[in-house]
């Protein structure tokens, strides 16, 4: 097996006659003899590189793609231009880690803060950070800042809000001894009556995300308004990004924090990751909000230079007056979001309706095929809810297929039994939507 480490004999003995020992078992004379390994390691042998790429080939023709997939719930396939990899694969971005040195970091720090003016636009927010580490821990963070904020320790949470997001945002909530009420759905909406009930003015936050869980448009002017009234913030979450091509803005509807998941800008689904946090915020919250925030200014010769600023973590201010503690960010992925929305620009629109349309389109067909049944009646972006009896039985027949239908819905909500979540893309064509209706429709009728 071939020896990595680069350095010659002659490179290590200057080394150890530098530091005074002659040989490398000095360096741990700290360690307790019986503690030290002597026997080597029960591995298989060391392979060549030839065999390492062979073996590498062998375990991925194990992988099954799908034929047709109308997965989504939180992660989403969407179309990715070329120019994102051509520019994210560049050398100089590949370690996009916290650019701490300024005068040397000005092309990434231009970027990021070009991202930054890209998500408060896109949010109807006043400021944005770059970034977080995905949508769940963002929301997570937005919690505590509503909590920090208000003096308050009381957040109301949507059911309608995905489940792991709302599981993350408990668990942060725990350690800080902030009590998590979740608000009830009816119609596949937050239920504004059972809001109406438990708002008051212990609460910090009332938390929604809109295009909901199943993928339904909340009414976020009307929750901002109850949440308001009762000196509330309101936190509004994203987790299909897209939307923001064709719905109002979460900031123009009364949001005071902005969440939101930025895999559908240029991330693919990757198996569950790398994700993308989206945080922004109004103007009054901007001392509060958690992460990296790029500065725009002027340096000595009048020319544009950027830095880092405002920061409220640990790592800069006393740690007990800190509002987060996180310690690194997204940045590649930052980048990726970046181009892809300099590359796609105003027809964000354009692509956010074709989502929409195609997936009214899909629930049309399938409501069609019997055995299936509407769920919900309120407007929904790009996933919808439809009923379909021996849903788990139905679903296995289809994988076998090479088909995934979507997401069992009982499996979070017990109450939505038979329920599956479909989702839809720009990347869905009709033929794919139609052939779904007849296999559906095949599989129904076997397992009745």
């Amino acid at each position: 097996m071939t020896n990595y480490i680069p350095n010659s004999d002659k490179d290590k003995k200057l080394m150890m006659d530098a530091i005074g020992i002659k040989n490398t078992d000095e360096l741990f004379t700290d360690i307790p003899k019986e503690k030290i390994l002597t026997n080597p390691l029960n591995l298989p042998r060391g392979v060549s590189e030839i065999e390492l790429r062979q073996n590498m080939k062998d375990i991925c023709k194990k992988n099954i793609i799908p034929k047709l997939s109308f997965l989504g719930a939180g992660c989403y396939n969407h179309f990715i231009p070329s120019t994102v990899n051509s520019v994210i694969s560049r050398s100089e971005f590949l370690t996009a880690y916290t650019p701490y040195q300024p005068e040397i970091s000005q092309g990434s720090l231009q970027i990021m803060y070009e991202f930054q003016s890209m998500i408060a636009s896109l949010s109807g927010m006043d400021a944005a950070n770059a970034s977080m580490y995905d949508g769940a821990s963002a929301l997570a963070e937005a919690a505590s800042v509503t909590c920090l904020s208000k003096g308050k320790n009381t957040i109301l949470i949507s059911k309608g809000v995905h489940p792991e997001y709302r599981d993350v945002v408990r668990t942060y909530m725990k350690a800080r001894d902030v009590n998590v009420i979740e608000i009830e759905i009816k119609d596949g909406v937050t239920d504004k009556d059972d809001l109406k009930n438990r708002v008051n003015e212990d609460v910090a936050a009332v938390i929604i995300q809109s295009p909901n869980f199943f993928g339904i448009i909340e009414d976020q002017e009307k929750i901002s308004d109850i949440a308001h009234k009762n000196n509330a913030l309101m936190v509004s979450c994203v987790i299909e990004s897209i939307s923001l091509g064709i719905l109002k803005s979460p900031g123009s509807l009364g949001a005071d924090i902005f969440i939101g998941e930025g895999q559908s800008f240029g991330l693919t689904p990757s198996f569950g990751g790398p994700h993308l946090g989206l945080f922004a915020v109004k103007k009054e919250l901007i001392r509060k909000m958690p992460g990296r925030i790029v500065g725009k200014t002027s340096d000595a010769d009048g020319k544009d230079a950027y830095v880092l600023t405002l920061q409220a973590r640990e790592q800069h201010i006393r740690r007990e007056k800190a509002g987060s503690n996180i310690c690194t960010n997204q940045g590649l992925c930052a980048i990726a979001a970046s181009v892809y929305l300099s590359t796609v620009g105003k027809k964000l629109k354009d692509l956010a309706y074709q989502n929409m349309q195609k997936a009214h389109y899909a629930f049309d067909t399938l409501l069609q095929v019997d055995g299936s049944e509407k769920v919900f009646e309120n407007p929904f972006f790009n996933e919808f809810v439809l009923k379909v009896k021996n849903s788990r039985e139905i679903k296995s027949k289809l994988e076998e297929k090479n088909i995934i239908i979507g997401l069992l819905l009982e499996d979070f909500y017990p109450e939505l039994k038979d329920c599956i979540l479909f989702c839809v893309t720009e990347l869905t064509r009709k033929e794919d939507i139609d052939d779904l209706a007849k296999e559906l429709s095949v599989a129904i009728g076997d397992s009745l």
